[in-house]
């Protein structure tokens, strides 16, 4: 007897494929939830955008040139090498169609589904002001860790091409919006860049003078720590020369310039580090929380919807004490582990999906050198300690081990010789000609850079 074949739908493109499963999104818990499935047998189908799983916790050590874009990615389908059931597809989902139980990707083609899992992960959240993207850049991808360090590196090119100090004052100043983990790690990383190793490169600039400031709306850097945890991270961010700005909500944000309460700073480099949004794809889903996350029951599960799930930080997810989960990587890969397991007991022998408990493993951030935090329940430590307890710890969650290896030697060299080897500006930024520049004799003029394509080729076979 011949196997059933889908027949193709008169209303839109055929569809290629079906699974038992489609995971949308292979971050922490896309990843999770393809391995468990793998192992168990069962047929699954993994759509991401990117054909590499990222480790974003140190996404921002790729932004201020300590780690390489490699050193923290690894290829989706070298992840699930050994998973045979489970296929890898690259492309972008542009709507679920939960009628016909099938997504449709951008290129035109559809899968169909049994089962769908949603862990799309989250986008930039801008609070109703997403034309401030374009100034104030923030950190999700490779692509953002590659721009933002381009950016940082060129604004010390520019001050040391320029004689106008007033100019010169205005590149140095770096301001970061968000006092959260990220936007503490990146002022603490873009202080110790500056005065400690670009110091040393530059002749008509002190590196070191660098102004860098870090906005937060909130009363307290680290709202998810306790309040004396709070006060270190502050403490020793001043200590690295890092303005520290609480209590102050910004009000624009343009070119060469940020607005925090009312007052107008001129600067070089803005990065946002404030907020994000779930992916847009949760809306398909049904109606979203003021963060675009869909609501989730105890099971992970959609109310309302017949085996559709989501996890990460598309899922808005309340544990016992009716307390919203935060979007962090442990939250993620314990959903994609729990979901995963119980997804495969469902299907195999029908057991009943039960019910996720998240476990924390406490709360964590690097502040700068020697320093970081760390906090769980009651349990709490800083400085010296907890700096080398988050190298460990973010060393073992990698996947890879040549990575673990990779990363754990530079941190060494680094720690040795406060040097960074990433230091690249390469393939997303275009000069804007100076108008008080005396033009060259047009046999002295550069050839016309190479393409975006080129460069961004060039770029990625360097790293």
């Amino acid at each position: 007897m011949e196997p059933e074949q889908a027949s193709p739908r008169l209303d839109g493109p055929q569809v290629a494929r079906r699974s038992d499963v489609v995971i949308i999104g292979a971050g922490f818990a896309g990843l999770e939830v393809a391995k468990e499935l793998g192992r168990a047998g069962v047929e699954t189908i993994v759509i991401d955008r990117h054909n590499h799983h990222l480790f974003q916790p140190l996404l921002y050590q790729v932004a201020t040139a300590a780690l390489s874009a490699t050193d923290v990615a690894e290829p989706i389908r070298k992840v699930l090498r050994g998973k045979h059931p489970v296929q890898v597809l690259f492309g972008e989902v542009s709507e679920v169609d939960l009628a016909h139980r099938e997504v449709r990707l951008t290129c035109g083609h559809s899968v169909g589904f049994k089962r769908l899992v949603l862990a799309s992960g989250a986008v930039h959240g801008y609070f109703g002001h997403d034309e401030w993207a374009k100034w104030a850049p923030g950190l999700k991808t490779i692509e953002d860790a590659r721009h933002i360090r381009s950016q940082l590196l060129l604004t010390f090119e520019r001050a040391e091409r320029t004689d106008d100090p007033v100019e010169r004052d205005r590149l140095l100043s770096v301001a970061i919006i968000g006092g959260g983990p990220t936007g503490v790690e990146l002022a603490g990383a873009i202080a110790e860049l500056s005065r400690y190793t670009l110091a040393r490169d530059f002749r008509s600039i002190n590196p070191a003078a660098a102004k860098i400031t870090l906005v937060e709306a909130g009363p307290r850097l680290l709202p998810g720590f306790s309040e004396d945890i709070s006060a270190y991270a502050a403490s020793r961010l001043k200590r690295l020369g890092v303005q520290v700005r609480t209590g102050e909500a910004v009000g624009e944000v343009g070119p060469g310039l940020v607005s925090i309460a009312g007052q107008t700073l001129p600067v070089g480099l803005v990065i946002w580090a404030a907020g994000v949004s779930a992916s847009p794809l949760a809306r398909q889903l049904g109606e979203t929380d003021r963060a675009g996350r869909i609501a989730v029951d105890a099971t992970l599960a959609v109310p309302g919807l017949r085996d559709v799930f989501a996890l990460g930080d598309v899922a808005a997810f309340t544990d016992e004490n009716g307390e919203p989960l935060p979007g962090l990587a442990q939250v993620a890969k314990q959903q994609g582990i729990h979901l995963g397991r119980a997804l495969a007991a469902h299907i195999r022998t029908g057991e009943p999906l039960p019910p996720f408990r998240y476990s924390s493993r406490g709360n964590t951030a690097i502040v700068g050198r020697h320093a970081a935090v760390f906090e769980h329940h009651r349990f709490k430590v800083k400085g010296w300690f907890a700096w080398f307890a988050w190298a460990v710890i973010h060393v073992y969650l990698l996947v890879g081990f040549q990575h673990r290896f990779l990363v754990s030697m530079q941190w060494f060299w680094r720690y040795l010789t406060y040097d960074r080897g990433a230091r690249l500006i390469a393939g997303d930024y275009v000069e804007v000609p100076d108008p008080k520049a005396v033009p060259l004799p047009r046999d002295r003029r550069r050839p016309a850079p190479p393409s975006e394509v080129a460069r961004r080729e060039v770029e990625a076979a360097t790293e």
